[in-house]
C-alpha cells in the first residue's frame, strides 16, 4: 500500500538538497512537493493543511546541524510529524473483571468485518481468553456461514439464528447471554453493514449499543476506499462514540491516505491493522514502523519478528556452524529458501530492509515469489548426492531434473552455475573478518544473490565443447585453489595492517 506514497515522498524530500540554513525561500519548492505528495496519496485536505503548517513552522530557520544535511533534517521533521499525525498505537483492550467483555465491530459492507472478527478471536485465544463469535449480520446470509467456517478453524463457538426470522438486536443480546452460560469471557459481535452510511443502519447499531452495552466499539475501516472510509469513520464515531479503529487491506494497492487521516478525523486510536486474509495477519498498529516504510527507512523490527516466527533456532545454529567452516550446499540453500518463504513475499522482505525498497524496480515485471518457487522445485528434483555435489550433474541428469521441475535444462544449468559462485563466496567469507564480510556482500549482489529471479531469467549461453568428468574435476580444483589464494591474501592484509 505504501509503495506509492513512499515514492512520492522520496521525490519530494529529494528537493531539499541545499546547503547552509533552511529558509522559507529554499524550502518552498520542497514543501510544496511534500504537500502535493500527501494530497495525491488521498490524505484528507484539512489534515494536510494542518500537517504542513506544523512542518513549515518547525523547519523554517532551522540551523544546519554539524554533519547533518538539511534534507536529512527535513526528513526527521516530516518523520516525527507523520508519527504525530497517525497517533500512538494502542493495542490495549480493557477486559471486565466479571462477566464477558463485549467487543462490537461495525463498518460498511465489504470492509472485512467478518474476517476481522475471526482474526480478533484468534488474537484473544493468544491472550488466553475464551472468545465467542456472534453472527449479527443478518443482511448477508453468507456472512453467517463465513463466521461459522472461521469458528470451526479456530475451535471457537459461534452463536447464530435463522436470518429470516431473527432480529439483530436480539441476536446480540442472546449471544452475550449464551457466552455467560458457556463460561466464555469475550464476545465479538459481527454486525451488519451497508454499501454506504444510512439512517436504517445507524438506527440498528444504536439499538444494539443501547440494549447490549458493548464495552468496546471498533470501526473496521477498509483502507482501499480512501477518503470515503475516513468520511464514514467520522459518521460512525458521531453515532456510536468509537473506542478504536481497525484498518483492513493494508496489503492492497491503495494510496495510504486513510491510514494517515483516520486518526485526525475520528480522534480515536488505530488499534490493529489487517495485512491479508490469513487469520494470523492482524498486527498491532505501530506508527513508527509504518512511517519508516513510507519514508524508505524499512522495518527492521518487523523483519526480526517475521524471522523469529519462521526460523528454527537449532537449524539456524547448525547452518551457521557449517558456513563458518566454509560448507554450503544446495540442501542448505533450499532450507534458506523455505525459511524466507515463511517470512513473507520477496517484495515484503525487501520493503522491510532499509534501502532495499529502492531496489524494487529490479523486480519490475518479474514474479519473484514464483521464481523462488521454481528454484526450490529444481532443487527438490535433485537427488541428495546431486545437492551435495552439483558438479556431478551432467546433461542427462539436467534433463531428468528439468523434467521433474517442469522447466528447461538450461534453467538447471543456470542455477548450478550461480550457486557455484555463491558457494565459492561463502567459502571465502568464512575466513574473513566481519568488516571484510560486509565488503564482500557487494560481490554476492553482483552474483545475483539478492535477485532470486535473475537466475531463471537469463538467456541460454553456449557452453562450447562439453567437458568430461576429468575436466570438470580439474576446474573444480582450480576454483578451490583460487578461493585459497583469496583467503591467503586476506590473512596477509590483516597481518600487514589496514590498506591505505
Amino acid at each position: 500500500m505504501f509503495d506509492d506514497i513512499q515514492h512520492r515522498l522520496s521525490d519530494a524530500l529529494g528537493r531539499f538538497k541545499v546547503r547552509g540554513k533552511l529558509t522559507e525561500a529554499n524550502m518552498q519548492e520542497g514543501l510544496k512537493a511534500v504537500r502535493t505528495a500527501l494530497l495525491e496519496a488521498d490524505v484528507n485536505y484539512e489534515v494536510v493543511q494542518r500537517f504542513m503548517k506544523r512542518v513549515t513552522e518547525k523547519a523554517a530557520g532551522q540551523e544546519l546541524i554539524k554533519s547533518v544535511r538539511p534534507d536529512q533534517q527535513i526528513v526527521k521533521i516530516v518523520h516525527d510529524e507523520l508519527i504525530d499525525l497517525m497517533g500512538e498505537g494502542d493495542p490495549h483492550i480493557r477486559f471486565e473483571k466479571s462477566g464477558p467483555t463485549v467487543l462490537m465491530l461495525c463498518g460498511l459492507q465489504g470492509s472485512g468485518k467478518t474476517t476481522t472478527a475471526g482474526k480478533l478471536a484468534r488474537r484473544m485465544l493468544g491472550l488466553g481468553r475464551k472468545p465467542l463469535l456472534v453472527a449479527a449480520d443478518l443482511q448477508r446470509p453468507a456472512a453467517i456461514e463465513q463466521l461459522k467456517v472461521l469458528g470451526q478453524q479456530l475451535d471457537v463457538p459461534v452463536y447464530t439464528e435463522d436470518p429470516s426470522k431473527a432480529d439483530p438486536v436480539e441476536v446480540c443480546r442472546k449471544g452475550v447471554a449464551e457466552a455467560d452460560r458457556l463460561g466464555r469471557d469475550t464476545v465479538i459481535l459481527d454486525t451488519a453493514g451497508r454499501l454506504h452510511v444510512d439512517d436504517e443502519l445507524m438506527g440498528q447499531l444504536k439499538r444494539i449499543e443501547k440494549k447490549v452495552r458493548p464495552h468496546q466499539v471498533y470501526f473496521v475501516c477498509d483502507a482501499l476506499t480512501g477518503q470515503d472510509a475516513v468520511a464514514s469513520a467520522g459518521s460512525f464515531n458521531e453515532a456510536l462514540e468509537l473506542d478504536g479503529v481497525i484498518l483492513t487491506k493494508l496489503d492492497g494497492d491503495a494510496r495510504g491516505g486513510a491510514a494517515l487521516s483516520v486518526r485526525q478525523v475520528t480522534g480515536v486510536p488505530i488499534k490493529f491493522v489487517g495485512m491479508g486474509e490469513k487469520l494470523e495477519r492482524l498486527d498491532v498498529f505501530d506508527p513508527q514502523r509504518i512511517v519508516g516504510q513510507m519514508l524508505g527507512m524499512g522495518d527492521i523490527v518487523g523483519l526480526v519478528e517475521a524471522a523469529k516466527d519462521a526460523v528454527d533456532e537449532e537449524e539456524a545454529r547448525r547452518q551457521q556452524e557449517r558456513m563458518a567452516k566454509g560448507k554450503f550446499d544446495l540442501d542448505d540453500f533450499r532450507k534458506q529458501i523455505v525459511t524466507m518463504k515463511k517470512m513473507g513475499s520477496v517484495k515484503d522482505l525487501m520493503g522491510k530492509i532499509p534501502g532495499m525498497n529502492q531496489m524494487g524496480s529490479m523486480l519490475e515485471g518479474v514474479d519473484a515469489d514464483a521464481e523462488v518457487k521454481r528454484i526450490q522445485g529444481i532443487i527438490d528434483s535433485m537427488t541428495p548426492e546431486e545437492r551435495r555435489d552439483p558438479d556431478r550433474i551432467d546433461i542427462s541428469r539436467r534433463r531428468r531434473i528439468a523434467a521433474g521441475a517442469g522447466c528447461e535444462p538450461q534453467d538447471v544449468s543456470g542455477l548450478v552455475k550461480q550457486f557455484d559462485a555463491m558457494a565459492a563466496m561463502v567459502k571465502q567469507m568464512s575466513q574473513m573478518s566481519m568488516l571484510d564480510r560486509v565488503k564482500t556482500l557487494s560481490g554476492l549482489g553482483k552474483a545475483g544473490a539478492f535477485n532470486p529471479g535473475a537466475m531463471l531469467k537469463t538467456s541460454k549461453q553456449s557452453t562450447g565443447k562439453r567437458l568430461s568428468a576429468k575436466e570438470r574435476e580439474k576446474q573444480k580444483k582450480l576454483r578451490e585453489k583460487e578461493a585459497r589464494r583469496l583467503q591467503r591474501e586476506q590473512r596477509e592484509k590483516r597481518k600487514g595492517g589496514p590498506n591505505p
